[in-house]
């Protein structure tokens, strides 16, 4: 089990970092991702109660607080919705998800074949920071 949580973590984790998205609100960077569900293991969607499917995403926001050393994650009251090209709006479900010094806020969204959402998310880290997240992204069914 401690296997697939470093695995969540680290592919969790390392997703905004690579793909280098994310925000700066006030003191916190905003580290946010959106990708296909069966990009996780059968194993570590059951363990985090995730469905599984090439017809479902996951949007991925994490927290961190840049005024202390080493960035390190905080809590922080994420809400939002998506909005796909016909104006269809999905309010956002975020689950936070702790695993030792990490926080993620995970939401997921049914999906049909390259749909376009426009991602409208509020973030509230108290003091040290509040504001939006605006991001498109497309998405493909995995077969």
């Amino acid at each position: 089990m401690k296997k697939i949580i470093l695995l969540l973590s680290l592919f969790l984790f390392s997703l905004p970092t690579f793909a280098g998205q994310f925000v700066q609100i006030k003191n916190v960077e905003v580290h946010y991702s959106a990708f296909n569900s069966t990009f996780l293991t059968p194993k570590v969607a059951r363990a985090y109660q995730l469905k599984r499917s090439g017809y479902n995403a996951l949007i991925n926001i994490s927290v961190l607080d840049i005024s202390q050393a080493g960035k390190p994650a905080i809590p922080a009251k994420i809400t939002g919705s998506a909005k796909n090209l016909l104006g269809q709006t999905k309010t956002l479900t975020f689950r936070e998800i702790k695993e030792q010094n990490a926080i993620y806020y995970i939401a997921e969204l049914p999906i049909t074949n390259e749909e376009t959402f426009r991602f409208d998310i509020d973030v509230f880290a108290d003091a040290k920071g509040a504001g939006k997240l605006k991001f498109n992204q497309k998405f493909y069914v995995e077969e």
